[in-house]
């Protein structure tokens, strides 16, 4: 299944979670125009490397503080799928988090959550030298979040079964919880970072969202739905 654009209005633009799509697009296009040789560079300066952050010892590969790239990592994207499923999943599920917590709160709700899930996976890869990219740990504590508030929010997703597609309605708690089962399916599968993705990543930033969200969503917007005219 993949979600197409959920059925959630908000009552103001999310300048946020627009901002953040924008600035992940503008980096990986900057990535695209260094070259094969410079986005290698470039990554390598700013993308979390695990072992840099428990060994003190280990080779430092650029002038970039350690702890910093648990946040710089998440602006940067390894392809075109990688950057485009990311987007889209924060473009459907960011606007109604950010509308439910207020512009502010959600810039620190989405740092620290992509953070939490940059260590979770640098603390199951401790001895690791290859370099972590991606906003997907972010974006999943977002999907945590969407599911506490929303969980019956309509989401249009496309059902492909063999050679039959169809976009079809679907509640947001079986997009979402079939979504974080393929995760822990895949961490058991397939182990901590195999075939190049962070699946406990994934799932710490989940873990992250559905904890943080009672502390960062608005006063008036309950868990379950409902909205208010009230702003922060």
């Amino acid at each position: 299944m993949i979600p197409l654009r959920d059925i959630n209005p908000t009552r103001r633009f999310s300048i946020i979670t627009f901002s953040v799509v924008v600035l992940n697009i503008v980096v990986f296009v900057y990535e695209l125009m260094l070259g094969a040789a410079g986005a290698e560079r470039f990554i390598a300066a700013f993308a979390l490397v695990p072992k840099r952050l428990f060994v003190h010892d280990a080779a430092a590969i650029s002038g970039v503080p350690v702890a910093a790239t648990l946040v710089t990592s998440m602006f940067l994207h390894g392809g075109f799928l990688h950057i485009a499923g990311n987007m889209l999943y924060l473009w459907i599920f960011g606007n109604n988090v950010e509308d439910a917590m207020g512009r502010t709160r959600f810039v620190v709700f989405y740092l620290l959550c992509g953070a939490f899930a940059s260590y979770a996976h640098a603390f199951m890869n401790s001895s690791s030298l290859t370099p972590m990219i991606g906003a997907s740990g972010a974006v999943s504590g977002v999907l945590g979040a969407y599911l506490m508030i929303y969980p019956r929010a309509r989401v249009v997703t496309l059902v492909l079964i063999g050679f039959y597609m169809r976009a079809v309605e679907v509640p947001a708690m079986i997009v979402l919880g079939l979504w974080i089962a393929l995760q822990f399916l895949n961490a058991l599968v397939a182990g901590t970072a195999a075939g190049g993705v962070a699946w406990y990543a994934h799932i710490a930033g989940f873990v992250a969202g559905i904890a943080l969200i009672g502390l960062f969503k608005r006063a008036d917007v309950p868990f379950g739905g409902g909205r208010s005219s009230r702003y922060l």
